[in-house]
């Protein structure tokens, strides 16, 4: 016997002969059943549920005459055996009922990409894993990098710099007359932090030391999917760390320009 259920346009199916063959009935017996349900569903006015659980098709048969069959999702399958009765039938229905189930999980569990044979799907695959893996790395820096500034080394520089203000990139930038990217650009040359799949993080040697902190936030997207992103935000010892760089560098602030 063929396979009991199969993926066709991306759904789920049987067909009318794969029923047939399994309940020991002829074909044209199996197609008139079929053809009855439909019949009173359209009565009924259930042509959604007709258009979604039932779809005509054709095949060739062994003299390569083109013939038609129904293929059907579980819910036009049930619909269709719930005439047969006998013991046998009955036991034909829970093989379907498990192939159907089985097929769900199965689709549900994405193959690994090194498992498909197809050159395209496989890479497509293995982008999409290699994305997963990424976005699960940066969850896990910026975890570290939270939980390293839950408890900054306390020092006497802590004392005198007890604001509990916080200030983003952007607003320090604009101190200097610099756009948010320029400044992180320059912070990036400085190695004070990197970029990992789109979001800025401290290198380890600066996590500790209480310049930032920082909150994460769920994101949805359009498409439906969810994403983990930080919002993080420079304290006044960072401000100041941050003030020491650009003036090593000749960058001097808005406000001692237009004192000098």
């Amino acid at each position: 016997m063929t396979q009991l259920v199969f993926i066709q346009n991306n759904c789920i199916v049987t067909d009318s002969i794969t029923v047939a063959q399994a309940f020991g009935k002829r074909h044209a017996d199996v197609l008139r059943d079929i053809e009855n349900q439909i019949k009173k569903l359209q009565e009924a006015n259930e042509n959604e549920f007709t258009e979604r659980n039932f779809a005509l098709s054709d095949y060739k048969d062994s003299t390569g005459r083109k013939l038609k069959r129904y293929l059907l999702t579980e819910e036009g399958f049930a619909l269709v055996t719930m005439a047969y009765t006998t013991v046998e039938a009955m036991k034909f229905k829970v093989k379907f009922i498990n192939e159907f189930n089985r097929m769900k999980q199965q689709l549900a569990t994405p193959m690994p990409s090194y498992m498909i044979e197809d050159k395209i799907a496989r890479a497509e695959r293995w982008i999409e894993e290699e994305k997963q893996r990424r976005e699960l790395e940066t969850q896990k820096l910026m975890l570290e990098q939270r939980v390293a500034e839950y408890e900054p080394k306390a020092t006497y520089l802590d004392q005198i710099l007890k604001s509990k203000d916080t200030i983003t990139i952007t607003q320090i930038a604009k101190d200097y007359g610099l756009s948010g990217r320029q400044l992180n650009k320059i912070l990036h040359e400085e190695k004070v932090q990197f970029k990992q799949n789109g979001q800025w993080l401290l290198y380890k040697k600066h996590q500790d030391c209480g310049y930032t902190k920082s909150q994460t936030i769920d994101v949805i997207h359009n498409d439906g999917n969810r994403s983990v992103k930080m919002n993080t935000r420079w304290t006044q010892k960072g401000r100041l760390f941050i003030h020491e760089i650009l003036t090593k560098r000749g960058i001097i602030a808005n406000m001692d320009r237009d004192s000098a």
